[in-house]
């Protein structure tokens, strides 16, 4: 069983408070996308008010700052579900930093008509310092097709920012964060890991209820990776 973190960051805890308040984190038995069961399902389609947005903002922008500097330019967010998270993180990003931040998105498909192309939003030209913002990443595959559009453009990636590190293997035994690490040397930091949000909720109660049982936590950290349980 993990050990509580020695502490979390106030943008840390609201997050996983938020989680809870919008059933964004929910635990039972699940199939996901990829095919895998789960004990647990994260679903940020949850977040969907104006204030919620806005604390989502201030969780990854804190995030960014803390992983990748001050000199991030552009926010980048992969169609569909990353789209209002590079809105609402570039804002967050762009009153830390005090100077103006873009942010961008890709279409699924690109246009051929009207202002055409692949991508939409701040200019994506070579040399631009670029963080990616995503929801979860269990495998990693939808990140890997992300840099792979993103890296003929010529932009810096800096780094990715996913809401929750699941702590799943990715291809093989590490995890699919320390597998991306390894094949593209490109960091993608979690604003929490799911061994964060289960010490702090079995430490924790959210609005006078204790949220996760220990039972609920044994079935996660059996469920994590070996390197993550």
């Amino acid at each position: 069983m993990h050990s509580a973190p020695l502490e979390l960051s106030c943008a840390q805890t609201t997050f996983i408070e938020l989680l809870v308040a919008r059933q964004a984190l929910r635990f039972g038995d699940f199939t996901l996308k990829s095919g895998r069961k789960s004990p647990y399902f994260i679903n940020t389609g949850c977040f969907n008010q104006g204030g919620d947005l806005a604390r989502l903002g201030a969780a990854y922008a804190a995030t960014i700052r803390a992983r990748f500097g001050d000199d991030v330019a552009v926010v980048f967010g992969p169609a569909y579900k990353g789209i209002p998270l590079a809105l609402a993180a570039s804002q967050a990003y762009e009153s830390l930093v005090g100077r103006e931040v873009g942010w961008a998105y890709d279409r699924k498909e690109a246009k051929d008509h009207g202002d055409g192309g692949l991508f939409v939003g701040a200019s994506l030209k070579p040399g631009v310092s670029v963080v990616i913002v995503d929801d979860v990443l269990t495998a990693g595959t939808a990140m890997r097709e992300t840099f792979a559009k993103l890296e003929p453009l010529g932009v810096i990636i800096k780094g990715a920012v996913v809401a929750v590190d699941r702590q799943e293997r990715g291809r093989g035994q590490q995890t699919a964060l320390e597998e991306i690490a390894a094949e593209t040397g490109i960091i993608v930091a979690p604003i929490i890991t799911i061994s964060e949000a289960v010490a702090h909720l079995l430490a924790h109660d959210v609005n006078g209820t204790r949220f996760l049982s220990p039972a609920d936590a044994a079935r996660i950290h059996a469920h994590l990776a070996p390197a993550a349980a």
